[in-house]
């Protein structure tokens, strides 16, 4: 295998040496400014919750933020929101949207919430050219087989659109986290496109073999294999991951990350799954979900 980039700055030949245009990342969050500051608070608190601190590694502007990625060699890259209560996914939509038409490089990414305007509003983001959704079952303290989304998961399904879900116990559980309440959607709603952030992590066996039974499920290397976990559960999963090379997608959580966004690429590589692994989930995986060429 080529050797693995250190640094943010040794991407770009790392990526030209395996062959690729760039690099493909599902899992980036841009919000409305009043949004991130306030998940950032989150972060800042986090290290009497984690046990830990959990530094902001790229805390910068919109613009600077986007730099930074061109700068990486990130040439797609998703900007993901997430509704953490009623009333706010449309506000939040109408941000990304704005980002999206400044920034084309970036996948058009919208939000829901389990609320009765849940569906009108996915559907005018779907006409709107949405390409991708997020939703945090933590964060929102909702279960994904809520009824209310049932009408949603039914368009999504539908559509064929993909949605970025964090389900998974990671970095803190929840009332609804873990993969029963996945399992239970996809038994009604079988074709959907799901992302699973983090691998799951730490419920990764379960969330692997879901992936496993279930053709249109994916899996995101968010924040997976890092130095920064103490006991992570990702490498109990690694034979798997060659099985369902296909469906494994990068992404790095950036900006909100406590290491350089390199160390992503790096405990990837060390993995030894070989370069054509790493093609495909850097770039190719991405590139034909998303339909980029």
């Amino acid at each position: 295998m080529l050797p693995a980039p250190t640094t943010d700055a040794e991407l770009p030949a790392y990526l030209e040496a395996l062959g690729l245009p760039g690099l493909f990342d599902v899992h980036v969050h841009f919000m409305h400014p009043r949004v991130l500051a306030k998940v950032w608070a989150y972060f800042d608190a986090a290290g009497p919750k984690l046990g830990r601190a959990w530094p902001i590694r790229y805390r910068l502007s919109d613009d600077e933020r986007v730099a930074t990625l061109h700068a990486m060699g990130v040439r797609h890259f998703s900007a993901l929101s997430y509704a953490h209560k009623p009333g706010v996914a449309t506000f939040m939509n109408a941000w990304s949207t704005e980002f999206a038409a400044q920034h084309p490089e970036s996948l058009h990414s919208a939000t829901f919430f389990p609320e009765p305007e849940a569906d009108a509003y996915v559907a005018e983001a779907l006409e709107r050219g949405v390409e991708v959704f997020k939703a945090h079952v933590q964060v929102g303290e909702f279960s994904p087989d809520d009824p209310l989304l049932d009408p949603v998961w039914a368009r999504l399904e539908r559509h064929g659109a993909p949605v970025v879900l964090h389900a998974g116990s990671g970095p803190a559980p929840g009332r609804f986290t873990g993969v029963e309440p996945v399992r239970r959607v996809l038994e009604r709603f079988g074709d959907l496109r799901l992302v699973i952030a983090h691998l799951g992590t730490p419920e990764c066996a379960a969330f692997v073999e879901l992936a496993a039974q279930h053709p249109h499920v994916m899996l995101d290397t968010t924040m997976a294999f890092v130095d920064f976990w103490d006991d992570d559960r990702s490498f109990d999963v690694v034979d798997r991951l060659v099985e369902l090379q296909s469906r494994v997608l990068f992404g790095s959580d950036f900006p909100n990350i406590p290491y350089a966004y390199a160390h992503q690429v790096e405990a990837l590589v060390r993995l030894g799954l070989g370069d054509d692994w790493m093609r495909d989930v850097l770039w190719h995986n991405g590139a034909r979900l998303f339909g980029r060429p």
